[in-house]
């Protein structure tokens, strides 16, 4: 994919977390460093502002300038999609706004999510949000927000010109033939790290991505493996990133990754309430994966050679 054909949310698009001081103030600086090591460790750009980056815990000053420090961070080539869930329709398009002003490519919408929306509804929405002139790729978290953006009703929003992409975070791997049958123009986008490779083999143009914040070079080189069909290269790198990538679909994921981060040498830190901090348990889960992989990496030349 050359660059000129490259859109805004393709390649690995890394849900960035977001890093605070001890008293829980948002460290800007520490966050733009973020954004550099990322694109410079070879992601395709970032989204703030998503699940991953506690957005729901953010005062609406604090969200704005958050995009924008990702903004002015940004190499020169890559690119920042942030995301612009709200409650309202209306809030969610002045987000929407808010992004092109800052020089945002694209936005990340979930659907409604305070309640149980309908079909029709979830068409507005989108409609609503649209209006700011951004593309939008929808966001689809059937888990938590208990709207199912189907591939019919994906579809339909492809259709009716208010997406361009969907993040597809439901987990089933056969959605994305059935989405590509009767919406071939929507890029589809992984949305949870523990399908990379089976959605990358069928034809994912990129990777919203969680634990490329805390080992982004060897997770590019899986998915790039991935998508051009390379398994000898990308199955050895899955099977051994798996136990980490499988927390993404954990509601302890922000915790996880950003422990990761911590063990790495990069700085993950504390979460802001609600969220606590892992279990004993769930920590040594998580620092027990996360230093395999940096030994496997360390003591087996073939393997660190692929990445």
């Amino acid at each position: 994919m050359t660059t000129a054909t490259r859109k805004p949310w393709h390649g690995v698009m890394v849900a960035t977390a977001l890093p605070y001081h001890d008293d829980l103030t948002v460290d800007h600086d520490t966050f733009a460093d973020h954004v550099r090591w990322l694109v410079d460790s070879g992601c395709a750009g970032v989204m703030p502002n998503g699940s991953l980056g506690e957005y729901q815990s953010l005062t609406d000053e604090e969200r704005s300038r958050v995009l924008r420090t990702a903004v002015a961070a940004m190499p020169e080539g890559g690119s920042v999609v942030p995301g612009v869930s709200a409650y309202s329709s209306i809030t969610a398009r002045r987000w929407a706004e808010d992004a092109a002003e800052a020089g945002a490519g694209a936005v990340l919408l979930l659907p409604p999510n305070a309640y149980r929306a309908d079909e029709r509804i979830v068409v507005a929405h989108y409609a609503e949000v649209a209006k700011a002139g951004l593309p939008i790729v929808a966001y689809n978290n059937p888990h938590d927000t208990r709207v199912d953006l189907t591939p019919s009703l994906l579809a339909r929003l492809h259709a009716e010109g208010h997406i361009a992409a969907v993040k597809e975070f439901s987990g089933d791997v056969r959605r994305i033939y059935q989405i590509g049958e009767l919406a071939p123009g929507l890029d589809v986008l992984i949305g949870a790290d523990d399908v990379a490779l089976e959605l990358g083999i069928a034809g994912a143009v990129g990777w919203v991505a969680g634990y490329p914040n805390a080992l982004p070079q060897v997770c590019v080189r899986m998915y790039e493996a991935s998508v051009a069909g390379d398994l000898a290269t990308a199955l050895p790198l899955y099977r051994l990133l798996h136990p980490l990538l499988r927390w993404d679909s954990k509601t302890e994921f922000v915790q996880a990754i950003k422990l990761s981060m911590d063990i790495v040498g990069r700085r993950g830190g504390p979460c802001r309430p609600p969220r606590l901090p892992l279990t004993s348990e769930q920590e040594a889960l998580v620092r027990k994966a996360t230093e395999q992989v940096v030994a496997a990496l360390d003591s087996d030349p073939a393997l660190a050679e692929q990445v």
